[in-house]
């Protein structure tokens, strides 16, 4: 078994509401300040076309095949006060996934190799309260970054990038997503009422903060938080 499932059997997920309410709890009292943009965003925001290739029967869910407009998002910190190398803090990262996330969502491996915690074709699904629950595959693996993508019956569809850089003098830990919702009913959540959006963000956001603790390290400026929305098709 894993150390991420071992991790995962460990903690339990916090159900509906009680996991909403803990997060929307935080959200309100994180003194971590929190740069927020939003903007109308073109065609250079699509997500590399590499990555939206499926084969026939593949259960992968690229943003071609979701609802509505299509959301990129990053969200970035850098860290002071560290010796690690962006290759040696993504590899923490992806050795304990669950470490990193708040306690509404824990990752569990469903398919892969148990020698390696985050490998090429790995297979998770992101444990989460109310009907947010997410399988995900390993699409891509390099020494300083891993992007996963949705499979079918996740809330959205797209992929998300976790990366390590280092920038001037420090190390920067970045998350970046392309991302529409799944199905209409995803569409009313994420883009009309914005509950499932907002979720996200403070998910991620702790994930970025976490980074930094993981690091070794302290934040310089919070976390930057960039959102551009696309029409699809455009």
């Amino acid at each position: 078994m894993s150390a991420a499932n071992r991790t995962a059997r460990a903690r339990t997920v916090l159900g509906w509401p009680v996991g909403i309410a803990v997060v929307s709890w935080r959200y309100m009292w994180r003194t971590t300040p929190l740069h927020r943009s939003e903007e109308t965003g073109t065609r250079d925001d699509l997500p590399d076309p590499d990555g939206e290739g499926s084969q026939a029967g593949d259960r992968r869910q690229p943003a071609s095949a979701g609802v509505g407009p299509l959301m990129h998002r990053t969200y970035r910190v850098d860290i002071t006060g560290t010796g690690m190398t962006p290759e040696t803090l993504i590899d923490k990262v992806a050795a304990e996934l669950n470490q990193a996330t708040p306690e509404m969502a824990v990752f569990r491996k469903t398919s892969g190799s148990g020698h390696q915690p985050v490998g090429y074709g790995d297979e998770f699904v992101v444990r989460m309260p109310g009907p947010w629950d997410g399988p995900v595959r390993v699409i891509k693996r390099e020494p300083a970054a891993f992007r996963l993508g949705t499979l079918a019956g996740h809330l959205e569809a797209g992929e998300i990038e976790f990366r390590a850089v280092c920038h001037d003098d420090t190390l920067r830990f970045e998350i970046e997503s392309w991302a529409r919702a799944g199905d209409r009913l995803s569409n009313l959540l994420y883009n009309k009422v914005r509950l499932a959006k907002e979720i996200q963000l403070n998910m991620w956001t702790h994930v970025c903060i976490r980074a930094a603790a993981i690091a070794g390290g302290r934040l310089r400026g919070g976390v930057t938080i960039r959102t551009r929305w696309v029409p699809w098709p455009s």
